[in-house]
């Protein structure tokens, strides 16, 4: 019976022949070939080991088909992102306006002036793109960009304090998302880390006793991702910048998050604005790109320009630079700041952040009005819900958002449901809470609805299309 099997299956030269035309344009014969011999290998195995007793030439050809197309799926794919938090560093973080996309798809498909001085026709440098907007809106005197904060902090921790000693508050010495740590990355620019205070208290004359002529920096790192409570204290900046000057020594802010915009009147009170450190004297200052300033993955170093100089000599700048299309990113969404309440309006990030409970009511209203009758014929169930929303990013981290959504009831488990939802072509990312399965409409938009109705209808019959 197996050796009947066995030699029922077809050559490889008839497979190659029967295969579908719009295969053999999109794959060379390597490729194919090599498909071809890794499915007939199965079935043998199969064959062999009585797992299959019948099949047919289709069957064979069915499964040539799912690996290749398997080769050229995409993973890296366009998500709907149900679970309320604004900055989910798992989903891309800050989301990109549709605008703005619009205004950098010409710069991807055509040249452009990335290294190009159209004044005199020579080379130009990528980073005066945005130095001038940045400086403007921040105070800054000088700024660079680098291809995230991580290296922003590599840099200027490798320039200003290589071979040197950089004093820390015990509290500050954090660790962000990827195991990125401070005092993991001072080892790594060749500088050393010096610890003082506590963990719960420092002082200023913790900082002022250990300086001396090793000192190459004093180093503040804003604390975005968590936060010590109690019997706690810390030394502000402009206390700093007092010691600093004294001992001229530079003093370089870690911000993190990097907040433009005064979100206070939101209720968000413990992130400090950007433009609020560089007003206190702080020497260097680095923020991302892509968390609260809504842009790209970016790293941005400003202030004082003796030191930008400095800085942009590193011959690590080359390694760490930026990209055309995150620059042409950045690049336009500095250009909302010039006017804050036009940046709230336009920056995806800042405009879930601060939309209010009403209006995402009023959202979850329409979809069900819209969506409930569809739904009832697969027998989903959908329910307005209050939810609590998060910020995410490792920023603010103790900030709770009231929120909305819906909650899905259906016969199936709501395990099944969560992982199906997760397979549709536009993954669709749940959570479950006190036994619902929920979707937080604050970080899910009107255009998203109609993939999510199909999603939902998918996920219920089985992970197969209704």
């Amino acid at each position: 019976m197996k050796n009947n099997l066995l030699r029922k299956i077809p050559k490889m030269d008839n497979l190659l022949n029967d295969l579908p035309d719009h295969y053999k344009v999109r794959f060379d014969n390597i490729h194919v070939k090599k498909t071809i011999k890794k499915i007939l290998n199965q079935f043998r195995i199969q064959i062999q080991s009585g797992q299959i007793e019948t099949f047919e030439n289709s069957d064979i050809m069915n499964q040539i088909v799912i690996e290749l197309d398997k080769m050229i799926e995409f993973t890296f794919k366009r998500v709907i992102n149900g679970t309320g938090i604004v900055l989910h560093t798992n989903l891309g973080r800050a989301v990109i306006s549709d605008a703005i996309i619009e205004e950098v798809s010409p710069l991807m498909t055509h040249y452009n002036t990335l290294e190009y001085d159209v004044e005199t026709g020579r080379r130009g440098i990528r980073y005066q793109h945005i130095e001038e907007k940045i400086c403007a809106i921040t105070g800054a005197e000088a700024a660079l960009i680098v291809n995230n904060n991580a290296a922003a902090v590599m840099l200027v921790l490798n320039t200003l304090a290589q071979n040197k000693e950089v004093i820390v508050s015990r509290g500050e010495l954090v660790e962000i998302g990827g195991s990125f740590r401070v005092p993991d990355v001072m080892k790594a620019s060749n500088s050393k880390l010096v610890e003082v205070g506590t963990t719960n208290k420092t002082h200023l004359k913790d900082y002022a006793s250990s300086i001396h002529e090793d000192t190459g920096l004093l180093m503040k790192v804003h604390t975005s991702n968590y936060k010590i409570l109690g019997f706690t204290s810390s030394v502000d900046a402009s206390e700093l910048v007092e010691l600093a000057n004294h001992n001229k020594i530079p003093l370089y802010e870690d911000l993190g998050s990097g907040l433009i915009v005064d979100l206070s009147p939101y209720g968000f009170t413990d992130e400090p604005l950007v433009q609020d450190s560089i007003a206190k004297g702080i020497d260097i200052l680095s923020f991302s790109g892509d968390k609260l300033f809504g842009g790209a993955q970016a790293g941005f170093i400003i202030g004082k320009k003796i030191y930008i100089d400095q800085i942009k000599k590193n011959q690590l700048l080359r390694a760490f630079r930026i990209d055309k299309f995150s620059l042409a990113v950045i690049d336009r969404t500095l250009n909302h700041y010039f006017s804050p309440s036009y940046a709230m309006q336009h920056i995806p990030t800042l405009k879930m952040l601060v939309i209010s409970q009403q209006e995402i009511k009023d959202k979850v209203s329409e979809f069900i009005k819209t969506f409930e009758n569809r739904l009832s014929h697969s027998n989903i169930i959908i329910t307005g819900i209050e939810t609590i929303a998060e910020v995410g990013g490792g920023a603010l981290p103790l900030e709770r958002l009231t929120s909305y959504g819906i909650s899905i009831v259906h016969e199936k488990s709501l395990n099944t449901i969560q992982n199906n939802l997760r397979k549709f072509k536009v993954p669709i990312v749940s959570v479950i809470i006190n036994d619902q399965l929920v979707l937080d409409f604050r970080t899910i938009s009107e255009d998203e609805f109609d993939d999510l109705v199909s999603g939902l209808e998918y996920a219920v019959a089985g992970g197969h299309h209704a």
